[in-house]
């Protein structure tokens, strides 16, 4: 794990927490003069851990009320045929989120659509389509929880200070 000391972890913490802070507000809450925030963010940002920036837009005021959790069963698990769904699966809008898991299933999805007459269809026409695939299983979600949340960093206080 690479270096971050407290004033890159609390940079951290306060863009997860809004990412639209101006630099001079950044260098203010976390205790540092607006140049040295500056280029803290930056080196955060090449070294990986700022990976990007985004507004987070609520699926259902876009009319998107459905979110599907689909486990997508491989036929053949060998590496060009799962680079293959693999990249197939990157080019669908409607698939917001994709894992790979272990246990029964070789991938997990997470798809919005606008009903689930559309999803159906979706389901049909797109995702059993896909190369390579066997079956799928579909959960649905009748209520959100927590998503999209926050990154913790706690566990960096209980590293020994030479390692955070």
């Amino acid at each position: 794990m690479e270096t971050l000391d407290k004033f890159d972890l609390a940079i951290l913490q306060e863009l997860q927490a809004d990412g639209r802070l101006t630099n001079a507000e950044l260098a203010q809450r976390v205790g540092l003069s607006p140049a040295p925030c500056w280029r803290r963010v930056r080196s955060l940002e090449e070294r990986g851990f700022i990976q990007g920036y985004r507004a987070v837009l609520d699926r259902d005021k876009l009319g998107l009320g459905v979110l599907a959790f689909v486990r997508l069963d491989a036929d053949r698990n060998n590496g060009d045929t799962t680079r293959q769904l693999e990249q197939a699966i990157r080019a669908i809008p409607e698939v917001v989120a994709c894992h790979y898991i272990s246990g029964s299933g070789t991938f997990e999805l997470q798809v919005v659509s606008r009903d689930l007459h559309h999803f159906s269809a979706f389901a049909r026409e797109v995702l059993l389509n896909l190369p390579n695939v066997k079956d799928l299983h579909t959960s649905f979600s009748l209520g959100e929880v927590k998503a999209g949340g926050a990154l913790p960093l706690s566990h960096f206080a209980t590293l020994p200070k030479n390692s955070a």
